[in-house]
């Protein structure tokens, strides 16, 4: 049962509204979760700050997404898996033997594992990772910069899926869990 409650249209202030319609404008939806983090618009402007931000990056739409799923599955965020599951099929184009390696933060190109191996340590490890975990990535034929994103996208699905695993938020996607 949802804790927090999604903001529907009707109940929505300007700010809110403002906020979901250019959501809405982006996606073709307003999904539930930003609906519920909409209930703070200064921390809705925040998420949708940074997630535009990463989009501009360097990082490829295919690594942020395994990123997302590697991130979901260690944190056991069915909505994140289930949002990150279909984008990462339906815009970021993974195969599904894709996606499920990804959620075990393995892929069928070494470099790429070498990023999701980087991202489910800097999950385990709170950021406290070691001096081999970032030489790994950095063998694997990461920049800097590379790494540098690939810590602040761990971070932003962190907080996805905190947020969604407090207020159990209603999945309006097709649904995945981190048992299945």
């Amino acid at each position: 049962m949802t804790r927090i409650t999604a903001v529907t249209d009707a109940q929505a202030n300007a700010a809110q509204q403002a906020l979901f319609a250019a959501v809405k404008a982006q996606l073709g939806m307003t999904p539930n979760l930003m609906r519920t983090v909409g209930h703070s618009p200064a921390a809705l402007e925040g998420y949708l700050s940074l997630n535009g931000a990463l989009g501009k990056g360097i990082l490829p739409v295919a690594l942020r997404e395994r990123i997302a799923l590697t991130v979901a599955q260690l944190n056991g965020c069915d909505y994140c898996l289930s949002a990150h599951t279909y984008i990462g099929s339906n815009i970021a184009k993974l195969s599904a033997e894709e996606i499920k390696a990804a959620r075990m933060a393995e892929s069928s190109d070494a470099k790429t594992t070498a990023a999701l191996r980087f991202a489910r340590a800097v999950v385990e490890q709170r950021g406290r990772v070691s001096d081999s975990a970032v030489q790994d990535v950095r063998n694997a034929g990461y920049s800097e910069a590379e790494v540098v994103e690939m810590v602040l996208n761990v971070s932003l699905n962190i907080l996805t899926n905190y947020i969604n695993n407090v207020a159990h938020t209603s999945i309006d996607f097709p649904v995945v869990t981190a048992n299945s």
